[in-house]
């Protein structure tokens, strides 16, 4: 199983906007330097979120990206489903007749893994980005 990079820094960007400000749009440098993440990078991502509604943007001279929802209403598995992210444990599709490895049965472990890979998403479907700015104040006290 992985979790790539574009969706673990969609969820740290979104995360750092969610911190830093509420009100006023956050622009993707100020992103880019705090979370050192790749400005680039965080440009093809927040075109995705943006077209699913995540974060819109706001132009001008003190413009950026601001959060279309409250951080609380954010779920981690709708950022990582606007970013084309899926968080996977077996290579085959469950509905596949066919084994993990080609072959007419699943493999021995299949179903411990696909167990796993619903634990995974219903854990990312009941986390939000307030969550994580919780768990942040109470890690500092």
């Amino acid at each position: 199983m992985k979790l790539t990079s574009r969706g673990r820094y969609a969820v740290m960007a979104l995360a750092d906007i969610a911190k830093f400000d509420r009100q006023r749009p956050v622009s993707l440098r100020d992103i880019s330097l705090r979370q050192n993440i790749s400005l680039v990078f965080l440009e093809q991502i927040f075109s995705k979120l943006k077209k699913k509604n995540i974060v819109k943007s706001i132009r001008g001279s003190n413009g950026g990206y601001i959060l279309c929802n409250n951080p609380t209403e954010v779920k981690l598995s709708s950022i990582f489903s606007a970013v084309d992210e899926t968080v996977k444990t077996v290579q085959c599709k469950k509905e596949s007749k066919k084994g993990c490895r080609g072959k007419s049965a699943k493999c021995i472990t299949h179903y411990l893994w696909d167990e796993l890979e619903l634990y995974i998403n219903d854990f990312f479907e009941k986390k939000n980005l307030g969550d994580l700015l919780d768990n942040n104040l109470e890690k500092r006290i």
